[in-house]
């Protein structure tokens, strides 16, 4: 944390927290997360705006001509229902960038009309699995992971409400570990979405009032593609964008340090280098964690950020745009790991850094 802050999160910012990321958002049905959102949202701005896909929008001071957008994205990775076969076992496809490997044995949620059924990804026993011709053990493939939800024929599979399109998300929940460290599913990056708001709290609560109309967006459908960002930034037409997401803690193992970078969890958020991101704006950012002494790290991208960066950059006539990253231990894992001061952080660079900006900010190169 800041030197010189002392920490920022109520109870019933934590409260918020706990509830946001324990409710379901998969990419595409991000409904009841953005109700969430909004709600706890909604004594901190001036206005709202919904788009036709989900894609939530709290707006502070709406008649302002110039516009600058906080943005995060509420979606998580997950599961579609793709085949179900006659002895009543479910095959997936994946919606987002959902990982095999970790799915064997993990208990889902099959989102229905009926409401949550209740299943698992079913998984032989070490010893009794099959091997390939050349004898190698077979490894999970979303061609061959199956969900068991006790049915026992498709009929009983369909009559329990399930169909090909039900999406699914993996039944784990928001837990705090050892040193001050949250672990949840889906911290990518509803966490983002949390901090965003928080800055919107503290902007309220400390009586600050912006030259600029301030957009707080939570986008949709980032996993598939950022497609949500590239909708709400040419709705917007924002003059300067700031994104957050979460970054890999390359200091964990099987992480490869030449081509990732090193950034490690609780040594503040990650600021980032590339080209879809605006030196100037980047600068700036920098300039005032400098001065708020608040811990930073700098992280290189060779082309694209992989973030919602890159569609506010690339849209209308450019965008000046920068992105700040979380810290994030087993990114697309079901135990996503971040530290609390890294949380604290990154709301106090947000924070500060539009205490900085103005209309006449100079973001030109020449």
């Amino acid at each position: 944390m800041s030197k010189k802050q002392k920490s920022i999160l109520t109870d019933a910012s934590l409260k918020f927290l706990k509830k946001y990321l324990n409710n379901p958002s998969p990419t595409g049905f991000e409904k009841e997360g953005q109700k969430l959102w909004l709600e706890y949202l909604k004594p901190y701005i001036d206005t709202q705006i919904i788009d036709p896909y989900g894609s939530a929008i709290g707006v502070i001071n709406p008649d302002a001509p110039f516009k600058v957008v906080i943005e995060a994205h509420a979606d998580e990775i997950s599961w579609f229902v793709n085949y179900i076969s006659p002895e009543g076992l479910i095959y997936v496809i994946r919606n987002g960038g959902s990982d095999q490997q970790i799915a064997p044995s993990k208990r889902v949620n099959i989102h229905t009309k009926k409401g949550i059924v209740k299943g698992v990804f079913g998984w032989p026993a070490i010893h009794t699995r099959q091997r390939s011709a050349d004898g190698k053990e077979v490894q999970p493939k979303v061609d061959n992971l199956f969900i068991d939800c006790g049915a026992r024929n498709k009929q009983e599979v369909e009559d329990l409400g399930i169909h090909v399109g039900n999406v699914i998300t993996f039944d784990d929940n928001f837990e705090e570990l050892n040193y001050d460290y949250y672990i949840c599913r889906a911290m990518d990056n509803r966490i983002g979405g949390f901090m965003i708001a928080e800055v919107a709290r503290l902007l309220k609560e400390k009586g600050k009032t912006l030259p600029f109309g301030l957009y707080i967006v939570n986008a949709v459908q980032e996993e598939v593609g950022l497609r949500g960002a590239e909708m709400v930034a040419k709705r917007i037409k924002p003059n300067i964008a700031i994104i957050t997401d979460v970054t890999h803690d390359s200091t964990t193992p099987m992480i490869n340090k030449n081509v990732e970078g090193e950034i490690k969890c609780g040594a503040g958020p990650s600021i980032t280098y590339g080209p879809a991101v605006h030196n100037i704006l980047r600068d700036l950012i920098i300039e005032v964690a400098e001065k708020e002494e608040i811990p930073f790290q700098r992280h290189a991208v060779s082309r694209s950020t992989g973030t919602d960066t890159d569609a506010f950059a690339y849209s209308n006539d450019g965008t000046p745009s920068a992105l700040i990253s979380l810290p994030l231990r087993y990114m697309h894992t079901t135990v996503e790991m971040i530290k609390k001061d890294d949380i604290e952080n990154t709301i106090q660079l947000i924070y500060h850094t539009l205490l900085n900006i103005t209309p006449k900010i100079n973001l030109n190169y020449l």
